[in-house]
């Protein structure tokens, strides 16, 4: 397969010349490129002199994760895309054993491997871990971090399983799957894009997958960090607009009204512990929600068209921040596994 690996940058040269010289060494016959988005700090400039065999893809101003991916990619020409941050350190053997996972299921669209702590690699790290997974409002959680709280590695998650969705720090993708869901949501800029697209590639019958057969190291917040209240606000903001553009059945706005509902108790737990910008952004999320629901509600018409499975299993039909912060549970293993299996 034609696999092409595809590093969007905005302004991380330091972290190129970290982790890039590893990409190249640990992936013989993929095509590596470089998508810029608009960097000032020299990236493009040191990449011509420093890594001439890396292709670079200029884009004309900072389109984001979801709109850089996208006009990127329309500009690459493989069967499959390892979309890879550029804080990411990978491991001898990465990319093909993601490939022979794919290989073994023709209608899995995408995959994820063990994702590590670079700081602590006994760790999960915080984006991905070890797959991806949502609950009935729409909070993510993955298999070894819940909230805040991230696992040990001690290979309970060494194996191949179906997930939710899938990490875009490390995400391998068939092309065909990408562009025939149109992409990410470029409303989105960044964050939770990629939870948005493994939702709409399930919707069509796809699966997404994870195997601990491939594995790297995370940094984390490379481009925005985890303290951000910028991230927080695309966080709160995307994951409304991704309820209301895949949430299914005929009361689906309940659900999206207990989310906002929800959404504001977490402002107020941040104004009691001293984040009132974070507790702000978290208003602002909202109310930004809401000047754009009548372009969501029209996806949401034209994806209804194109349901092809009711299948979700990988959605956790109960309430993670429940679980978590009233009754204790802090691993997955503790979580109600028989939640997983149901459907709406």
């Amino acid at each position: 397969m034609r696999t092409a690996i595809v590093i969007l940058n905005w302004n991380g040269q330091h972290w190129l010349q970290r982790f890039l010289p590893g990409v190249l060494a640990n992936s013989s016959g993929a095509e590596v490129i470089v998508a810029d988005n608009a960097s000032t700090d020299g990236s493009t400039a040191w990449l011509r002199e420093a890594m001439p065999t890396v292709r670079v893809i200029q884009l004309p101003r900072n389109l984001g994760f979801a709109g850089g991916y996208n006009m990127a990619l329309q500009q690459v020409d493989a069967e499959r895309y390892l979309l890879l941050n550029s804080d990411v350190e990978v491991t001898p053997g990465w990319l093909e054993q993601l490939n022979a996972y794919l290989n073994r299921d023709p209608l899995m669209a995408a995959c994820q491997p063990k994702v590590l702590s670079h700081a602590d690699p006994g760790r999960f790290e915080h984006a991905g871990a070890a797959g991806g997974f949502l609950d009935r409002n729409g909070y993510p959680f993955c298999r070894g971090r819940i909230f805040e709280i991230t696992e040990s590695d001690s290979g309970q998650y060494d194996d191949d399983r179906e997930v939710f969705w899938a990490t875009g720090a490390c995400l391998l993708i068939r092309a065909e799957a990408f562009h025939g869901a149109g992409g990410f949501d470029e409303a989105f800029f960044a964050h939770m894009e990629e939870i948005d697209l493994c939702w709409r590639l399930r919707r069509q019958g796809w699966r997404i997958g994870y195997t601990s057969s491939a594995s790297v190291r995370h940094v984390g917040g490379g481009a925005l960090g985890y303290g951000s209240p910028r991230k927080t606000y695309l966080n709160f903001r995307n994951s409304l607009l991704v309820l209301t553009k895949n949430l299914s059945g005929p009361r689906w706005w309940l659900w999206l009204l207990r989310r906002m509902v929800l959404d504001g108790f977490a402002a107020i737990k941040f104004l009691i512990e001293g984040h009132g910008r974070h507790s702000w952004e978290v208003g602002r999320a909202q109310w930004h929600f809401i000047a754009r629901l009548p372009r969501a509600l029209r996806q949401r018409r034209s994806l209804a068209a194109l349901d092809r499975s009711p299948d979700l299993t990988g959605l956790y039909h109960r309430s993670i921040a429940y679980d978590r912060f009233v009754l204790g549970w802090k691993r997955f293993s503790a979580l109600d596994q028989a939640a997983f299996h149901q459907r709406r």
